[in-house]
Formats: structure tokens, sequence, C-alpha cells
């Protein structure tokens, strides 16, 4: 019984294993179609959704910068786009890569609590990673939750 309990433990780790190296990968690829003629820092994100798709997007600026859309936004915003209402995982990759203010909040409105948020700092000319998970309730200290403001 044990044996069997433990078997499974290792299959539920390799699934999630296997959809974190998804996540990444797809968000590794979305980063080199990013739009960044100004800043050149290239991002890329990835989002998991209830329905196990995965969507991703790049940054994409103008020369009106307040015009400009982080990854982590353009990504959530396909998968809502396509009929997706809730975030189970985020995977942003670019040098130092961690979400601003704006997307943090967006997260906090399609993502529960527990959902795992990745952050990878990637530097593709060196071929080195250094991957850190954290979960979207510690992404935004009071962050103004829809659903405790009874929206």
């Amino acid at each position: 019984m044990a044996k069997k309990k433990a078997q499974k433990r290792a299959v539920k780790s390799g699934g999630r294993n296997a959809m974190r190296t998804r996540l990444i990968e797809a968000a590794k690829a979305a980063q080199k179609n990013a739009y960044c003629p100004y800043s050149r820092y290239p991002v890329g994100a990835s989002v998991l959704t209830e329905s196990g798709r995965i969507y991703s997007g790049c940054n994409v600026e103008n020369a009106s910068f307040g015009l400009a859309i982080c990854a982590e936004r353009v990504a959530i915003f396909k998968a809502i786009s396509h009929g997706e209402k809730k975030i189970l995982g985020l995977c942003v990759a670019a040098k130092s890569a961690k979400p601003c203010g704006a997307c943090r909040q967006v997260i906090i409105e399609f993502a529960p609590k527990d959902a795992e948020i990745i952050y990878v700092d990637w530097f593709p000319m060196a071929k080195k990673q250094k991957v850190t998970f954290t979960k979207a309730g510690r992404l935004l200290p009071q962050a103004f939750d829809p659903s405790e403001a009874g929206l």
C-alpha cells in the first residue's frame, strides 16, 4: 500500500515537473519574439490555464512608452481572449525576471493565491538559467482582491 502511494506521488511530481518544463520552454520561446527596440530588454511569459492549455506572450514596446505592454499581461490577456477564466501557473523568462506591479495585480485577478509563479533568470548567450518558484499570493502584499471586495 505504501509503495502505491509513493508511486502516485512520483507520478504527480513527474507530471508537475513536466508541466513546469513546458511553461519554462514556452516562456523562453516567446521571449524570442519580444519587440523591444527601446529598452532592449526582451521578456517572455507563459500561463497554464484551468483547461490545461498554455498561452504565451512577449513584451511589446511602443515609441509612446506608456503604450507598451509586458509579456505577462500579453500571455494572460491572450488566454482570457480565448475563453479561459483561471490561471493556474505563470512563468516569466528574462534577465532578472520578475513581474512589474501592474502585472502582479493582473495575475491576482485571474490566479488563485496558491498558483505557482516561476521566474527564469535566463542568459541565453551563456546558456545559463536560475529558476525560482513562488506563489501568486506572495506577489503583491495587500493586493486589491476583487473577491474580497465583493466584486
